[in-house]
């Protein structure tokens, strides 16, 4: 992960929305002989008494619930859009181009929970992502008996507390004033994943280039 400064987000409220809206995360681990394994799995984000949590479920007997058996070490990646930035938008055409994107890193020892929690987290997750509706017959409370009989016993609940959080919102922080609305300007023509960029920029805009104050990229060239 890129440790620059200028590519870090600070704000905790702001990564913790991240986490939400972006809620498929890359979870990966390894035996304790240090092969590895991966998976990717939606999980729900919870804070309790200033503590971050991080809970999802896995099927049972699969690689990834028998690599976290033997070492409940664990990465969770969580990424957004992300878009090809042209150098032939910066005002200096002449270097490299790049790739702008969003990525949150949760590092800490997963926990298998027991049966009467993995209950208990799939009411939750079931209605969280069918919108908080009560009548759909897909949330957990509505499912037929027969079918969780079926089901449930083939997954496990699993908790990650938060032990560390790192990120990357590379966003072109580090371009002068006209290169970053350049690039704003040809993200939004291109649409899609590229908007949402431009979209994110837009917000931090005024932040990097306060009016009246003239832009050093100096801090950039170390």
């Amino acid at each position: 992960m890129y440790n620059l400064s200028y590519f870090k987000e600070e704000d905790r409220q702001v990564l913790l929305q991240f986490l939400h809206d972006h809620p498929f995360a890359f979870l990966t681990g390894s035996f304790a002989d240090g092969k590895q394994t991966a998976t990717q799995v939606p999980m729900l984000v919870e804070e309790k008494e200033g503590k971050i949590f991080l809970h999802g479920h896995i099927m049972r007997q699969t690689d990834h619930h028998k690599a976290f058996l033997e070492n409940p070490q664990a990465l969770a990646v969580f990424t957004g859009p992300g878009a090809y930035v042209s150098a032939s938008w910066y005002t200096d055409p002449h270097i490299g181009s790049t790739w702008n994107y969003m990525s949150v890193h949760i590092r800490g020892n997963i926990r298998f929970l027991d049966d009467d929690a993995l209950i208990s987290f799939m009411k939750k997750f079931t209605l969280k992502f069918e919108n908080n509706n009560s009548s759909s017959p897909t949330i957990y409370d509505n499912l037929p008996e027969e079918f969780l009989k079926k089901m449930m016993p083939a997954i496990i609940a699993f908790e990650i507390e938060v032990e560390e959080m790192d990120n990357v919102f590379k966003l072109s922080q580090n371009r002068d004033e006209q290169s970053y609305l350049n690039i704003i300007e040809r993200l939004e023509e291109r649409g899609g994943e590229s908007a949402l960029i431009a979209a994110e920029m837009k917000k931090r805009r005024e932040k990097l280039f306060p009016p009246g104050v003239e832009w050093d990229g100096s801090k950039f060239m170390s």
